[in-house]
């Protein structure tokens, strides 16, 4: 057994030798690491070798891999049966846990992945509205859903081309793709189709082009022309749910701002690691799912009880000192990315967005933040792009060498520029040192490389 025999392997009956497209090293190159166990801050490859994560499974082990209180939850309900296919007392503790920590959601609809929660939220809105568009942003990432799967067309506020084969212009004409952080756009998207969009949705903080923290102001700006054009506000925090924050990052800025979505999805954290996602919101809105209202959905492993223990066993146990420590050690590795990357001159910005952090490469000119449309005072953004064009211009090719370089010393690193590194509570002194000691030669291999 070895990583490349493994991975032939995997290649001969799997398309690309992966279930989800990213793990196949595409962006970087090279032969993708099969795990085979994970545990605390650590993941351990086919090869026996063991380095410091910061994937975390993107996202979901917040707690750190295979922590033992969950996997003794995980334990317990698997005793008692793998699925029913029936209700389940844990379901509703489940909803009771995210209802405490996110107040404006009164009802949860359990679905299995976060690509289900956004479709189920969509079709819902569409249902509620009676209308038939949906506006989402360049750069957002909403799962594999077909009507999201768009690509921008050229200007601002039109209707979007196929963004995968297999999707249909028909689908695709659905949606209109604007550029993120451009609040002009969406009203101007709204104008040119009265009364026709039933929603807004957008990633509370994006964090699959890079992360990108929201300009001030525009995540209301969003809720204020969806009330005035009587369309839904569906805010994806598949990823940032209860990872950026107890209550994700409404909590850290909706709260604060004084705003709330009409609908609200949830994954990775919710699950601790399982297949569960969610949808969530108000009742008045909830209860046009069936079996209440005419919009069905519906999923055999739904509401799984094993899956429902892990993500019920992980919200129990990330409390405030859980955040407080991954907020810490997200900040010490993030400001040693930037000062390694510094200390050998090459340009970046390091984006942040709550524990999230992402690095561009390139160079930006900091200052007001120009956000079109946005009825705020000037503020000061750090440098970093803003939107996908500019996400897109950096020069990624600095990544690759940067990545490898991680590898061979002990880091394992999302296998993307595009993607955000992930801290865990399990990351200690020593996980955080092997990090740091890993940076000065990944930062000269990104100096050192060349454009293709």
């Amino acid at each position: 057994m070895s990583n490349e025999s493994d991975f032939a392997h995997a290649q001969r009956v799997l398309p690309g030798g992966v279930s989800s497209p990213v793990r196949a090293f595409g962006s970087v190159g090279g032969t993708p690491r099969m795990l085979r166990s994970a545990r605390g801050a650590y993941v351990t490859d086919v090869d026996g070798v063991e380095r410091a994560d910061l994937v975390a499974s993107w996202g979901p082990a917040l707690l750190g891999h295979a922590h033992p209180e969950v996997v003794a939850a995980v334990q317990e309900a698997a005793a008692r049966g793998l699925s029913f296919g029936a209700p389940t007392v844990a379901e509703a503790e489940l909803a009771d846990a995210v209802i405490a920590r996110v107040p404006f959601v009164e009802k949860l609809r359990l679905v299995s992945t976060g690509t289900e929660a956004t479709m189920t939220a969509v079709r819902l809105a569409r249902g509620v509205t009676g209308r038939p568009l949906v506006i989402k942003m360049a750069g957002c990432y909403h799962g594999h859903l077909d009507a999201l799967l768009a690509q921008a067309g050229s200007g601002v506020a039109n209707q979007a081309l196929p963004g995968s084969a297999g999707v249909t212009e028909a689908t695709a004409a659905e949606t209109i793709v604007v550029p993120y952080d451009d609040v002009a756009a969406v009203a101007a998207a709204f104008d040119a189709h009265p009364g026709r969009v039933a929603a807004v949705i957008v990633e509370a903080a994006p964090a699959n082009m890079g992360v990108i923290e929201p300009a001030p102001g525009y995540n209301a700006a969003l809720r204020r022309l969806c009330s005035q054009h009587g369309a839904l506000l569906v805010l994806d925090e598949v990823l940032t749910g209860f990872r950026v924050s107890a209550a994700g990052w409404w909590g850290l800025e909706g709260r604060r701002e004084g705003w709330e979505p009409d609908l609200v999805t949830f994954g990775k954290v919710v699950g601790g690691g399982m297949p569960v996602a969610a949808v969530g919101g108000r009742a008045s809105v909830m209860d046009h799912l069936a079996p209440l209202g005419p919009v069905y959905q519906a999923g055999t492993l739904s509401g799984n009880p094993v899956a429902v223990a892990a993500g019920l066993a992980t919200l129990r146990l990330a409390d405030a000192a859980v955040y407080a420590h991954v907020d810490r050690v997200s900040r010490v590795v993030s400001d040693a990315v930037s000062a390694a990357l510094d200390a050998e001159g090459v340009a970046h910005s390091v984006q942040r967005a709550g524990s999230l952090f992402s690095v561009a490469f390139g160079t930006w000119q900091a200052g007001a933040a120009d956000t079109p449309g946005l009825d705020a005072l000037p503020h000061d953004v750090p440098a970093g792009p803003r939107d996908y064009a500019q996400v897109q211009a950096q020069e990624g090719w600095r990544f690759p060498p940067f990545f490898h370089a991680m590898l061979d010393a002990g880091v394992a690193l999302p296998p993307s520029v595009f993607e955000a590194w992930f801290l865990t509570a399990a990351h200690d002194e020593e996980a955080v040192g092997r990090i740091l000691e890993a940076l000065p030669a990944a930062a000269r291999a990104a100096a050192t490389a060349t454009r293709p």
